[in-house]
């Protein structure tokens, strides 16, 4: 499956006409970090970090960015970070389908190919499939098409009720897993995109525990598995997710690469067996 670049995107954030103090006093108590601790961080002083959040201050560009990466604050915000300090953005947003990335769709492109007979794909920050090998597109056999239709999104096609939720086995595990995940990606990221993708997902039905099917465990697994029922079997595996290190590009920094381990030998089997 060829990369595409996605059309739903987060939105760039955008910056308060009060300028860089709330965002950064906002930023800095999320992160539960003082004025002193953050200045001791960024080598300035108490003083000049309550000046920033009064107004009474305008930071140097070096100064918001440093701050920034102390907070380790997203780069799409950092970006609005600058903006409300009255720069221009660090950080460039380039599409996916820009010829300057080329190297990086083919690089990933050849990664998850390389993974197979294996399960992997790529998404973007809002969980929407960008590429997937032939063992993702395996494991979506059955799904209707309303639910593939472009963007696809990796977290409302496992979730759905129409989608792969009845055939989890431990869905009730798995779904916490997702939803704890997500949790955390939106008190990094501050993105209502995401947050309105939770809302959602959230609010699918969940068989009772009384009605849910018995999870398959055979062996110890060494991390939470996905268990899920294919051609009448039950494929176990573990989940990994990749990012970019220090990206210097919005869009390389809200791209991620899941990989799914086979969790037992049966597994491994049955995939090396019907991906080739």
């Amino acid at each position: 499956m060829t990369i595409v670049p996605s059309r739903a995107a987060a939105p760039p954030t955008a910056p308060t006409d009060k300028g860089i103090g709330p965002l950064l006093r906002g930023w800095r108590e999320q992160r539960r970090v003082s004025q002193l601790e953050l200045a001791l961080r960024a080598g300035s002083s108490a003083r000049h970090i309550s000046f920033i959040e009064t107004g009474r201050s305008r930071p140097s560009e070096e100064m918001v960015l440093r701050l920034a990466e102390h907070l380790d604050i997203p780069v799409r915000d950092r970006n609005a970070l600058l903006l409300a300090a009255g720069y221009a953005p660090h950080y460039p947003e380039t599409p996916l389908d820009d010829p300057s990335m080329d190297a990086l769709r083919e690089g990933m492109e050849r990664l998850i190919q390389g993974y197979e007979p294996y399960p992997a794909l790529v998404v973007d920050a809002t969980y929407n499939v960008l590429a997937a090998n032939r063992g993702i597109i395996m494991l979506l056999d059955g799904v209707p098409e309303s639910l593939l239709m472009p963007p696809l999104n990796a977290m409302r096609l496992t979730l759905h009720p129409e989608g792969l939720a009845p055939r989890i086995r431990n869905l009730r595990a798995w779904r916490d897993h997702l939803l704890a995940q997500m949790d955390r990606q939106i008190a990094l990221r501050r993105s209502e995109p995401l947050r309105a993708l939770y809302e959602e997902v959230a609010a699918y039905p969940v068989p009772d525990p009384d009605e849910e099917d018995e999870p398959i465990d055979p062996v110890p697994y060494f991390a939470l598995p996905m268990q899920i029922e294919h051609e009448g079997r039950v494929l176990s595996f573990i989940s990994s997710i990749s990012t970019f290190n220090t990206p210097m590009d919005v869009t390389v920094a809200e791209l991620a690469i899941e990989t799914f381990l086979p969790a037992d030998p049966a597994t491994v089997k049955f995939l090396q067996t019907h991906i080739s």
